[in-house]
């Protein structure tokens, strides 16, 4: 599907206005099957040929375009034999024959890495590697001995007890020993070692030749099996939970660490920095910590998710894909590292809502806002896994995750045998409870997936990532790495993230202090994020709860503050650098931009304000925003009451039409008005029945303020409307 999307993008501009126009009336009217969703397809069963072929047949008919064949126990034959490539092929063979598409899931089960049990038996030195540490207090003067512990070694440092002095001591190894001359004091001499882990079968997820070891077992296997099919009916790839906790103590590691961190900081030496991956180092513990989790990070989106989507990407296909235990607030040891960098190379961002409705809310701006920053049109969502399911929830979940900039639906799941279901619901065709309602439910998704891909998001408020604040307060030791092993107090964003979205009701999107730096400039009282497709204007900046952060991310915030952007940061004002020694820069420039009293606010002569929330509750967001920013993209004008769901919006502009969407996926229905930016003539599009009907625009031009329109809003429970530009 993100090959259509990318050849529409590049079409529309020599296409005329009316004819898209008409094209998207069309679609909405009678969704076509190339825009409803493609589920997770559980091979669970006896595979026979015959009853694979009429599957897929029920499935079109029930109005899927197409699945993501998930291999599990079960099927009669073994993971990528003959046989099996022989089965899957049928399945291929009879999407093709009926139009639909297939994605390649890259695993048997899931997580995906280990190939099913084929990497740890043909290739093991692919496997994940770990980093360990061994301590020992010492006091000198004396001659220390030691002989060095199993794996590779990755440096060796004596650090003073009372100073913190660290020294890099690895030249005192000889014949497979160390042996030093300790000074006088206290000392803490740290041997670390990179050494195999393995235990979960997975691949090492930070080295590419890893991955590629790893691809030559699924990927290329699957490819040499049916190589007609790929880029044309197998369109895209899935891969499925990976993350670090996977290697004891989520101290995911790579024997090439070193060599890589000096390509990136060839003045730095890495060796000396190891400490504060467990122990506080003093002074530098923020600036050491961020480069080195930043650096693992880094590894992470280059060795995995990279070396996937080039393969993909030469194969002419799209990849998705999701991590594990997205919903952590610190994602930093146990999940992917960052969990918007982990995007940053792949076609298509994605995210799983499993097990409970609205258990992964609090992260799916994160994953969208990686979309809006690094301009990828398409969000994925496996969803439905696990759950208690009643049907109004298929809807539900759609709306919400579709309002917060998710856009593409991979419903779990359908099920080869129904007798031996391991995660409900099962969304076959012929099943009773749900079979009956799928053609609506893909007709309804396919209306949301056709105006809500691609374009350009529009929201007035920028959110920091604060990354720097999560790698800071981060360290190995404490903690279940599956949890995130560490709680960072001050990390309030996805609460803030909440509150503005459900709460206070305005959109926004998380920036990347990367992106920040490297994409987005100021002009005038805006911040903007220069994307080809995405461009974004922010009027509203938010720093949210951080003790570090990069010094240049509080320059351009500054900068965007002296032209006249408005600041709001909350819970605790950053006091130190995420690079070293600029940790009075850091202190100096929250000083201009907050004042001596930060909670009163500060101005200056263009119009910049500045204000500091203690405590970002809902009241509180809401009243700054309403006074720094009383005129929004989008407000909401009375607070409407909801009951088990959400009533939410997002803006985006598709082919040069401002299209709003607003969900009401609670039990109360929703009766409020509406300004919207701007003077607009709208149509109320309905994607529970194709309609379109007139949307009365009240326009309103109040002296001195811009100009909007103002539009009721009537929306039953589980329900949700288009207002669409005419």
């Amino acid at each position: 599907m993100m090959k259509h999307m990318l050849l529409m993008l590049l079409v529309l501009p020599v296409v005329g206005r009316a004819e898209v126009a008409d094209d998207l009336a069309k679609d909405f009217a009678d969704s076509p099957l190339r825009w409803h969703s493609r589920p997770l397809w559980f091979w669970n069963g006896k595979l026979e040929a015959d009853k694979t072929k009429a599957m897929v047949d029920a499935c079109k008919a029930s109005g899927y375009y197409g699945m993501g064949i998930l291999p599990c126990k079960g099927i009669g034959s073994d993971f990528m034999s003959p046989e099996f490539l022989k089965q899957y092929k049928a399945a291929v063979d009879e999407a093709a024959k009926q139009g639909m598409k297939m994605c390649l899931y890259d695993e048997f089960w899931f997580p995906s890495g280990s190939a099913g049990g084929l990497l740890a038996s043909k290739h093991p030195e692919a496997l994940g590697k770990r980093l360990d540490m061994l301590a020992t207090d010492v006091t000198g003067p004396q001659e220390f001995a030691k002989p060095l512990p199993p794996g590779t070694l990755m440096g060796i440092v004596a650090m003073e007890a009372s100073t913190k002095r660290r020294l890099n001591i690895t030249a005192e190894v000889k014949d497979a020993s160390l042996r030093w001359n300790v000074p006088a004091g206290d000392w803490k001499i740290m041997i670390f070692t990179c050494v195999r882990d393995g235990g979960a079968g997975l691949v090492d997820y930070l080295e590419p030749e890893a991955v590629r070891a790893f691809i030559s077992l699924t990927y290329q296997a699957y490819h040499d099996a049916m190589p007609e099919h790929f880029g044309t009916t197998i369109d895209g790839a899935f891969y499925d939970e990976p993350a670090m906790y996977h290697v004891q103590g989520g101290r995911a590691w790579t024997e090439r660490f070193n060599e890589r961190f000096r390509e990136k900081y060839p003045t730095i030496d890495p060796v000396v920095l190891y400490p504060s991956l467990w122990f506080d180092i003093g002074p530098d513990t923020a600036a050491a910590r961020n480069a080195l989790f930043g650096m693992r990070a880094e590894l992470f989106a280059t060795g995995f998710v990279k070396t996937i989507n080039d393969w993909c990407a030469a194969h002419h296909m799209s990849l998705t894909g999701h991590a594990d235990q997205e919903e952590l607030a610190n994602p930093v040891i146990g999940s992917v590292g960052d969990l918007i960098k982990a995007f940053k190379y792949q076609s298509m961002p994605g995210i799983d809502q499993v097990f409970a409705y609205g258990r992964a809310s609090r992260a799916y701006k994160v994953v969208s806002s990686a979309a809006c920053n690094y301009d990828r049109p398409q969000v994925m969502v496996e969803c439905y896994g696990g759950m208690d399911l009643p049907l109004p929830n298929l809807y539900k979940e759609a709306m919400d995750q579709f309002a917060k900039g998710i856009n593409t639906m991979v419903p779990h799941a359908v099920w080869y045998n129904p007798a031996a279901i391991i995660f409900k619901p099962n969304l076959s065709p012929g099943d009773p409870q749900y079979g009956p309602e799928l053609p609506a439910y893909n007709r309804f998704i396919g209306r949301l997936q056709r105006l809500l891909q691609g374009g350009r998001h529009v929201a007035d408020i920028a959110v920091l990532y604060p990354i720097a604040t999560l790698q800071a307060g981060s360290w190995f030791g404490p903690g279940n790495p599956y949890d995130g092993c560490v709680n960072i107090p001050e990390a309030d964003y996805m609460q803030v993230g909440e509150a503005l979205a459900l709460g206070v009701r305005r959109d926004f999107t998380f920036i990347h202090p990367e992106v920040l730096d490297g994409n987005c400039t100021v002009k005038g009282a805006e911040l903007l994020l220069n994307n080809r497709v995405n461009r974004e204007r922010y009027r509203v900046f938010i720093i949210p709860g951080s003790r570090v952060i990069h010094a240049g991310t509080l320059r351009r915030i500054k900068e965007f503050y002296d032209q006249g952007g408005q600041v709001i940061a909350t819970t605790r004002l950053p006091e130190a650098s995420a690079e070293a020694g600029c940790d009075d820069e850091v202190r100096a420039l929250v000083a201009e931009l907050f004042g001596a009293n930060p909670a009163a606010g500060k101005s200056n002569r263009n119009g910049g304000r500045s204000r500091f929330l203690l405590d970002p509750t809902n009241a509180a967001l809401k009243a700054t925003l309403d006074d720094l920013l009383p005129v929004g993209d989008v407000i909401i004008e009375q607070a409407p009451a909801t009951r088990n769901g959400n009533f939410s919006y997002i803006h985006k502009v598709l082919d040069g039409r401002d299209v709003y969407f607003f969900g009401n996926s609670s039990d109360n229905p929703i009766d409020t008005f509406v300004r919207l930016r701007g003077k607009h003539v709208l149509e109320a599009w309905n994607p529970h029945t194709g309609a379109v009907t007139p949307l009365e625009c009240t326009i309103i031009n109040e002296n001195g303020k811009p100009t909007v329109t103002r539009i009721r809003l009537t929306l039953e429970p589980v329900h949700s409307i288009f207002a669409v530009e005419k």
